[in-house]
């Protein structure tokens, strides 16, 4: 008999929980935990294939327990879907810094739920977010310098710029660039986690993970993704090593 796929949904409020567990019933089977100490004490015993977590709950929040995953030899490679409420760009920013997989945001929608946890249940390693192409002007601002650049690729999660000069991986910056027919251009902090230098050092490719990014912007951004990944793109970025 084929293995069934194992679910953790942690949030101190039952009443998702119990959403979640419907939405998800068919994928597996489904375990609850109502806070975030409770929900890593049975991911060490159950080895959940997915883990889904509230962010805002008493004690051990969300960031804070998928920051403990990640440093956690057993666990390190299960990925988390991080559930925000409100579109507070901190938190995302948050979120993306404690390792969070996936973000989708409160009132929970069954179908972006149930896209994040299966994406990551098709496949036994853990696929890319769809990545396409995308040739626009991009401003980068680190300690008031200003860089620029062109993009040649855009995710859910980020930006491959190739860009008039090197920054440092792991440096935090200001990204600005506009999307074909978008009406105003796109803002957000980012974490530059991928660099090399060109032949002459003056120019350099950077990838860059979206930190603090608005609803508003993410869906932009979603939007433009989906009419276009049926379109042949260039290929991802290295993967960056994750920190603890």
């Amino acid at each position: 008999m084929e293995r069934q796929h194992k679910i953790l949904i942690i949030d101190d409020t039952a009443m998702f929980r119990e959403l979640g567990s419907v939405f998800l019933a068919r994928f597996g089977v489904v375990i609850t935990a109502s806070s975030g100490e409770e929900g890593l004490a049975l991911a060490r015993r159950e080895r959940p294939d997915v883990i889904v977590t509230d962010f805002h709950m008493p004690g051990m929040g969300g960031d804070v327990l998928c920051a403990r995953i990640r440093i956690d030899p057993e666990l390190c490679d299960t990925p988390v879907v991080l559930v925000l409420g409100g579109e507070n760009p901190r938190d995302r920013a948050c979120a993306v810094r404690a390792g969070a997989d996936d973000i989708v945001a409160k009132p929970i929608s069954r179908i972006d739920l149930v896209d994040a946890v299966n994406r990551y249940l098709r496949s036994p390693r853990k696929p890319g977010l769809t990545r396409v192409d995308l040739e626009t002007k991009v401003c980068i601002r680190d300690q008031g310098l200003e860089a620029w650049g062109r993009s040649t690729n855009l995710s859910r999660g980020g930006i491959f710029v190739r860009a008039d000069r090197f920054i440092p991986v792991e440096t935090e910056v200001e990204l600005e660039f506009l999307l074909p027919e978008a009406p105003a251009p796109l803002s957000s902090t980012a974490r530059v986690v991928w660099g090399e230098k060109d032949a002459s050092g003056t120019a350099a490719g950077l990838g860059l993970q979206f930190l603090a990014l608005d609803r508003e912007s993410s869906r932009q951004i979603e939007s433009f993704i989906f009419e276009h990944a049926s379109e042949p793109s260039r290929p991802e970025l290295p993967p960056p090593s994750r920190g603890s």
